[in-house]
């Protein structure tokens, strides 16, 4: 017996490094990458936030907790946040809406569906900083297709146009490019869950006679709670993190009525006050996971 188990020893041993047997030759890539675009960065950025650049000595300067303590009072940080947590309750709450419907209109039988959901994949391949440029024009306040309908429908004023003015409407006419460019992504994913969803429940519902409002709200829906959990997710973190548009349509401006905290993080490095930046981009990684770790636990996502 001994003899067997030294024999089985022995043969375990002249596995080949390469071989599947001994995987870790295979994840060695992935785990590199890991370390060197991801986790150091990362250490790095912790360790910037608790310096301060000094163009004097062009170093680094301990500073200690200073750069976390004036996040906490920074008045133009807290703005930030506030304008990024409207934006993104806002825009997740019209590209939900507006998904859920148009893929159940699709679900449907809608005529020349096919093409409708070749169409849809367009505004998702278009770099977000060219969707920006093109709502921008569209917007202008002279000669914007937009801003001149909006004009005759009489919902907004030439003294306050979508971009400039005092900015009352700034936020709205950043969102508009945000949801025409994001909301067909939540229509393909919805529209996947529709159609896999079981058939057994719907017909047992048309059955028990319910309307089609019923069996959406009573059947469909909660079959695709998993589905419009992980759609939420996934607009969610990347809403926290909006940048392109705000820094092509605005500026953060006028004023600072569109300065959205990844905005705000990269002015300050733009004036040098880079630990400052580090802090705030690890902040946003904070807030970020711990959204993504509470919604994933109060509702239960299952991937």
């Amino acid at each position: 017996m001994q003899a067997t188990r030294s024999h089985e020893t022995r043969t375990r041993r002249r596995v080949p490094l390469w071989s599947p047997e001994a995987p870790l030759i295979w994840m060695a890539p992935a785990i590199i990458l890991l370390l060197l675009y991801s986790i150091y960065p990362l250490i790095y950025n912790i360790w910037t936030s608790f310096h301060k650049f000094d163009p004097l000595v062009r170093d680094f300067v301990w500073v200690g907790g200073e750069n976390w303590s004036t996040l906490f009072t920074d008045l133009r940080a807290l703005n930030a946040v506030r304008v990024t947590f409207t934006y993104s309750a806002i825009a997740l709450s019209v590209q939900l809406t507006l998904g859920l419907a148009i893929a159940m209109l699709l679900d449907a039988g809608v005529y020349g569906r096919g093409l409708w959901q070749s169409l849809l994949i367009l505004p998702m391949v278009t770099p977000p900083a060219v969707v920006g440029l093109i709502f921008r024009l569209l917007e202008h306040s002279e000669y914007g297709v937009i801003s001149w309908v909006l004009y005759s429908a009489g919902l907004i004023g030439r003294q306050e146009p979508l971009l400039g003015g005092t900015g009352q409407n700034a936020l709205f006419g950043v969102l508009l490019a945000d949801i025409w460019q994001w909301t067909p992504f939540c229509i393909l994913i919805l529209l996947a869950g529709l159609k896999a969803l079981p058939t057994d429940p719907l017909e047992a519902a048309e059955v028990d006679g319910a309307n089609a409002w019923q069996k959406f709200w009573h059947v469909k829906l909660p079959l695709l709670r998993n589905v419009l959990a992980v759609v939420i997710l996934f607009r969610i973190i990347d809403l926290f993190r909006v940048f392109d548009y705000i820094y092509v349509m605005t500026s953060g401006g006028p004023g600072q009525r569109t300065e959205t905290i990844s905005y705000y993080a990269y002015q300050t490095y733009v004036f040098i006050n880079w630990g400052y930046t580090a802090t705030l981009g690890v902040a946003i990684l904070v807030v970020i996971w711990l959204t993504a770790f509470l919604y994933t636990r109060i509702f239960h996502v299952e991937w």
